[in-house]
């Protein structure tokens, strides 16, 4: 267990505004992490070994992108016991994102808007920040590293940003994932229609392809889905990754369904909706894709997890490892023990 019970700091981080507790929390990490002040977080990791898309994870429990755009804190976040990190969204230039404020709770749904829009220092700055990650990765931990495309470039050249970041973070990954469910950058979910996605998809494994055989290294791709797709769309998109031969896929992203959360204070705010009321919806998708793509095809769960049994409903809805986010910010680093031991035990 931390040193510190989370209980003890979050009416502390909840009396501040949301990013920026965000952004203390993140500062804090990264100064302290690998020093003995590490242990005011930290926890044994759970050991519960799985292969999955050629990777050996530790055990079935990690961090959603998103957390950590910049890379900066994998040793520290690493250090609750996850067994794998996902950082990013990064785009091939650093950007602001957009207009704050553009983070909001909605403590009474255990649930998070968010506006950001890929914030980001750019592929360059990440890049020194995941090499200089060392302690995770000695301990077996994996590394994920997700790519997304600049909100200047326009939607018909978004293929140039996502290949300028695969080849960036290809030497650098255990799996990459391609972001094309963010619902803050313009159109970007567009890129999940049938042709647009294929067009994409293709263009991104050639590439990868060719990386792999010039390094003797495999490094799986992963897509990244949104939860407000119909059965037919994911359908659409099940044949496409197979069609593509993408290693897998992650499901969900944000919603912008607000049905959960009418009423709510910020309820109406514009963004992506996270934490509970995205459970049910992201176990949905998790259920069509696993039946469309069969037993062995590799999912990662995200989407509303705030409690052991949460992580296992993901595990049989058909997801075979599990991310958390905004259940993280609302329970704290004990979530990650708790989730990893549930999905162990089954």
């Amino acid at each position: 267990m931390p040193l510190i019970p989370y209980a003890l700091t979050r009416p502390f981080l909840f009396g501040l505004d949301p990013e920026h507790a965000h952004e203390l929390t993140l500062a804090a990490i990264a100064k302290l992490q690998n020093t003995p002040a590490q242990c005011l977080w930290s926890q044994a990791r759970v050991q519960d070994p799985l292969l999955l898309a050629g990777l050996k994870f530790p055990n079935r429990i990690g961090l959603a992108a998103g957390l950590d755009k910049n890379g900066r804190c994998i040793d520290g976040l690493g250090a609750m016991g996850f067994g794998f990190i996902e950082v990013g969204t990064v785009t091939p230039k650093g950007q602001p994102g957009n207009d704050k404020p553009r983070m909001f709770r909605l403590p009474e749904a255990q649930a998070l808007i968010n506006r950001l829009g890929f914030n980001n220092e750019g592929l360059a700055s990440f890049l020194a920040n995941v090499q200089r990650a060392r302690t995770f990765r000695a301990a077996g931990g994996l590394v994920g590293l997700n790519i997304g495309k600049n909100a200047a470039t326009p939607i018909e050249n978004a293929a140039d940003d996502y290949l300028i970041g695969l080849e960036g973070v290809f030497p650098h990954a255990d799996y990459v994932t391609v972001n094309i469910s963010s619902p803050n950058t313009k159109n970007l979910r567009a890129l999940q229609s049938d042709e647009a996605l294929d067009a994409l998809l293709s263009t991104l494994q050639e590439k990868k392809l060719k990386l792999e055989a010039a390094a003797k290294r495999r490094v799986p791709m992963f897509v990244k889905i949104a939860p407000d797709l119909d059965e037919a769309q994911v359908a659409v998109i099940a044949q496409t990754l197979r069609n593509n031969g993408i290693d897998g896929v992650i499901a969900t992203n944000t919603t912008i369904s607000r049905e959960a959360v009418k009423g709510m204070a910020h309820a109406d705010e514009t963004g992506g909706l996270s934490g509970r009321p995205v459970f049910e919806a992201s176990n949905r998708v998790i259920r069509l894709l696993r039946a469309a793509l069969g037993s062995n095809y590799p999912i990662i769960g995200v989407g509303g997890v705030l409690s052991g049994a949460d992580a296992v409903a993901k595990l049989q809805a058909g997801a075979d490892v599990v991310q958390i986010y905004t259940g993280l910010i609302y329970k704290g680093p004990a979530l990650v023990s708790e989730c990893a031991a549930a999905m162990a035990r089954i």
